[in-house]
């Protein structure tokens, strides 16, 4: 099991031999999201303020949506502004396994 597979299924969100799907990508992100930031330290707060967006809009993020019941879709720059913050690559932030993209 790869690293993501195992944060993802810690949470409770990976099916097996399964895409996950957009709601279970943005959870995953989320979470790699609340990781980075804890293990440097950041409070919710700070880091949306690092990077430009508001308190609300990164508390969503971790959360893995937009709005109640909407997976998170965040803008690439507000992406790269995030990964720049962490000091990490999008690679840390994004989930290796991309969800199913067809429209459902």
């Amino acid at each position: 099991m790869v690293e993501n597979d195992v944060r993802l299924s810690q949470a409770g969100i990976v099916r097996a031999g399964a895409k996950p799907d957009k709601a279970e990508f943005s959870r995953a992100m989320g979470l790699n999201l609340q990781r980075l930031r804890g293990e440097r330290g950041l409070s919710q707060e700070r880091l949306a303020h690092m990077a430009g967006i508001s308190s609300y809009t990164y508390q969503k993020f971790e959360k893995g949506e937009s709005k109640p019941g909407t997976p998170m879709n965040p803008r690439l720059f507000t992406l790269l502004s995030l990964a720049e913050v962490l000091e990490v690559g999008l690679e840390d932030i994004v989930p290796a396994e991309w969800p199913d993209l067809s429209d459902e």
